[in-house]
């Protein structure tokens, strides 16, 4: 079962303590497809500028995504910049240069356009709605936004949120969205406004999804060495959709098993820069981690005896 995204296709340079890299290829769009390719079929919409190498993409197509969703422009492909702290959950962004992205109008190929599963990666909420128009029937339809849409594209957010199925935020963005400090009454806010199923990111931390009658908290993977956690919260969502995609099931059991490959995919994802480690990446390699997850969290219950003091 193919999956359909719609994002965006960068260059970015990034610093953190750990490591520097000057025009590498990013893009919600390129991490998603990354992850969610070691799944199956994907098929990916995005507009790049005629400097774009596009040669550093033949990874995704090697491994079976479809890019003839990809638009070539004349003129400059988004470009964005960016320096992390030691803790790397707090960053600065130095330049962003929307490029031909600025006028970006996502058009699916008419054979894209029965995918019955879909990611909106971060974009304007009013093209995020225009790709659902051309869509014609689908299972199921993932979103992500940000603060900058929260708050300058409200409506238009809300009227999304309204047709989609699921929304990925970070804390802070569920927060802000719902106005609620408290994480569990800001998803039922979100899900009051159409998504049945919300997932906030904590970065490290983990992530959390919450259903109609599911809660369930995916760990952080601990890791010894993290490099750049530019795109990981995209390589989580392309592990999510792209299992769920493999399986076409959208049970709880199915979910909580999304939730533990989308963390694997975004634990592999942090530990080089850019895309680097999801290129090479093998599906033994995420099935080993998986299973070091199944390890580090699963317990046998049993009625403790308790001493009343």
């Amino acid at each position: 079962m193919s999956v359909l995204v719609v994002g965006s296709i960068a260059l970015d340079t990034i610093e953190t303590p750990f490591g520097m890299a000057s025009d590498t290829v990013g893009g919600s769009g390129t991490f998603f497809s990354a992850a969610a390719s070691l799944f199956g079929a994907v098929q990916l919409v995005g507009v790049v500028g005629d400097d774009y190498p596009l040669e550093q993409l033949r990874f995704l197509e090697e491994r079976g995504v479809d890019l003839s969703g990809v638009e070539r422009r004349p003129g400059e492909s988004f470009r964005w910049s960016g320096v992390y702290s030691y803790d790397l959950n707090s960053r600065e962004t130095r330049e962003t240069r929307l490029g031909v992205f600025a006028d970006f109008q996502p058009k699916l190929p008419e054979r894209f356009r029965d995918t019955r599963y879909v990611f909106l990666g971060n974009i304007d909420p009013e093209l995020q709605l225009d790709v659902l128009r051309q869509v014609h029937a689908p299972r199921l339809v993932a979103c992500d936004t940000m603060n900058f849409w929260i708050s300058g594209k409200r409506e238009a957010l809300l009227e999304l949120l309204s047709r989609v199925n699921l929304l990925m935020v970070n804390d802070s963005e569920a927060r802000e969205l719902s106005g609620d400090h408290n994480l569990l009454r800001a998803a039922r806010w979100i899900q009051r406004h159409g998504p049945e199923m919300v997932i906030i990111k904590k970065g490290e931390h983990g992530a959390m999804l919450f259903t109609r009658d599911l809660i369930f908290n995916a760990p952080g993977f601990p890791l010894e060495d993290v490099y750049d956690p530019t795109g990981a919260g995209d390589a989580f969502a392309g592990g999510f959709v792209g299992y769920l995609a493999r399986c076409d099931a959208l049970t709880d059991e199915h979910l909580r098993r999304a939730m533990i490959y989308g963390s694997a995919l975004g634990s592999f994802s942090v530990e080089r820069m850019g895309v680097e480690r999801l290129i090479n990446l093998k599906a033994q390699e995420v099935h080993d981690r998986v299973r070091a997850f199944h390890g580090m969290t699963t317990f046998e219950h049993a009625v403790a005896t308790l001493t009343n003091v």
